[in-house]
């Protein structure tokens, strides 16, 4: 394992030209190479007959086991001085400090025989303390793991790591994720720092996320252990875990579960003028798909801001539009068209095919990466962001031909997107054009590092809530009404292409979206919701699981 480096203050004479000047040489080069983990440098210290003895492969692997089972983390050597081993051999001596994991720090103090100018190296020096015949064990005391809590203070995760159970069941894991034996990298890392092999661990979701500060810091024994007898070099108390606070409303997040079912999608639940996550169902962040229409947002705020579409704009009643030679149709091939509000409410590819390439790649993409594409979800701290790794939203950084900027702009070609993503799209425009960090947990130093951004204006966001109501009211997103509460949201149908093996491109797998918020008019909640190989379009499939989430949470 890697060792930090900090320098011998003695190792300075003789060692610059590369020559011997004292017998101390040897130590001093053995002591600065044993900080570093430089093994070969170590080895080529010893005496010919250490070396005869010990191979760098033994040698190597007896530190690499001491330091696994002291749980080492970093060295520091102090001065080395000239000094006699109790038999009254030359030798040259120098404090040690050990930092561990378990163990804490730990003061010793190194004495090496030599040979002449080189280390009569033996077994007993891979540790400050040990003897002949002894060799390191440690026994290990597991700490209590912290629980995962709800904002309410409700715990979504509690127990042991062998046994963590949720008051809330099954609904709880699409936020916590699963406590099981770590792998690979992980299993290794988990055991440099005190915990037994297969002792179960955050494998992901928050229990990922968070891992060292729920799980804490193991405690034990280190032993010095030979045919004579069991000596105690260090005893430490395992430290429990933290817990961890997060922003999740558990009827939310319930609810959000239930909608969703047993079908394969996704459903995000934010708060609408905080942005704090408060519900996350399925996929909701981890495997984006094409978002089709519900992408229109994006397309009509930077039609809006450019000053290329405007909400009085009439548009010819057509079933299709021609970019480049290739005819785009509209979703059914239905008819639509007239003022802006009513494309926008029917969702009509002939109008908003040709905004694409009106608006152009710097602004399209742009204007998405604002909303927060081709970025990280801003869930928590970097840490837990690369420990997790959730999917980004993306799209490509540049779209140079009018073809490829017209499907962009209905959500299909390369644009992919998370319910996550789309909800926080919701939220922005339910924020007067502001996007807040989508924050998942509350305690410090875990939250996100993003700042609010300012994607379009507040009249922009206005004009755009007006246009999402349209949606609910007479467009394709009637299902999603909810008597009493105004609802403002967008449709999506994206087409995936023929099932396998058949050229029907008439009948196409589709993904159904929607996304929104509500209620408009003072906006509390926003909602996105999808579903991978729909048996149906977004108006039919994914507006009804938002209007339950919503229901769940307005109490409409």
């Amino acid at each position: 394992m890697p060792i930090v480096t900090v320098a011998v203050l003695a190792f300075v004479v003789g060692m610059i030209t590369g020559r011997r000047t004292t017998s101390l040489d040897a130590a001093r080069a053995f002591a600065a190479a044993w900080q570093k983990s430089d093994f070969p440098s170590m080895h080529a210290e010893l005496s010919a007959n250490a070396k005869h003895r010990y191979p760098l492969s033994d040698f190597k692997q007896r530190y690499d086991d001491a330091e696994a089972t002291a749980t080492i983390s970093s060295i520091d050597a102090g001065q080395v001085s000239a000094a006699k081993t109790p038999g009254g051999q030359e030798a040259a001596a120098f404090s040690v400090v050990v930092h561990t994991n378990a163990f804490g720090h730990l003061v010793g103090r190194m004495v090496l025989p030599l040979d002449g100018d080189s280390v009569a190296w033996s077994p007993k020096l891979v540790f400050p303390g040990l003897r002949a015949g002894e060799r390191l064990v440690r026994r290990t005391r597991i700490p209590s793991r912290a629980p995962i809590l709800a904002a309410n203070g409700a715990a979504l995760a509690e127990g042991p790591a062998s046994a963590r159970i949720s008051p809330i069941g099954a609904a709880a894991t699409a936020i916590t994720g699963a406590v099981a034996a770590p792998k690979g990298k992980q299993a290794t890392e988990q055991e440099r720092l005190g915990f037994p092999p297969d002792s179960p661990t955050g494998t992901s979701g928050l229990e990922l996320a968070f891992n060292t500060r729920l799980e804490g810091h193991p405690g034990g024994q280190l032993l010095a252990v030979s045919k004579r007898g069991t000596r105690a070099l260090a005893t430490t108390n395992p430290i429990p875990g933290k817990p961890v606070h997060t922003t999740i409303n558990p009827s939310l997040q319930q609810a959000a579960v239930t909608a969703l079912g047993s079908t394969f999608g996704g459903v995000a639940v934010l708060d609408a003028n905080s942005g704090e996550v408060r519900g996350l169902a399925g996929i909701a962040f981890s495997a984006p798909q094409p978002p089709g229409s519900t992408f229109k947002v994006i397309t009509t705020t930077a039609a809006l801001d450019a000053g290329v579409v405007h909400t009085t704009d009439q548009f010819p009643i057509e079933t299709n539009t021609v970019v480049d030679g290739r005819q785009i149709n509209n979703a059914n091939n239905e008819a639509c068209g007239g003022s802006f509000v009513e494309a926008f409410a029917q969702s009509c590819n002939s109008v908003f095919v040709p905004l694409g390439p009106k608006v152009g790649s710097d602004r399209l993409v742009g204007t998405a990466e604002k909303y927060g594409f081709n970025s990280p979800p801003s869930l928590y701290n970097d840490a837990a962001l690369a420990a997790v790794n959730p999917a980004s939203s993306t799209l490509p950084k540049s779209i140079p031909d009018d073809i490829d900027l017209a499907v962009t702009a209905i959500g299909q070609g390369e644009v992919l997107a998370t319910p996550l993503e789309m909800a926080s799209v919701a939220q922005t425009v339910a924020n007067g054009g502001v996007r807040e960090p989508n924050a998942i947990v509350t305690d410090k130093g875990l939250g996100p590092s993003q700042k609010p951004t300012r994607v379009t204006s507040a009249t922009t966001a206005n004009t755009l809530k007006t246009l999402m109501l349209g949606v609910v009211n007479f467009g394709t997103g009637t299902a999603a009404a909810i008597p009493g509460i105004q609802v403002a949201g967008k449709t999506g149908t994206a087409e995936l292409g023929p099932a396998p093996g058949s050229t029907d491109l008439q009948n196409q797998r589709v993904d159904a979206w929607f996304t929104a918020f509500a209620p408009a008019s003072a906006p509390k909640l926003a909602v996105a919701a999808m579903v991978v190989n729909a048996n149906g379009d977004g108006g039919t499939i994914a507006a009804p699981i938002v209007r339950s989430v919503l229901t769940a949470g307005l109490g409409g």
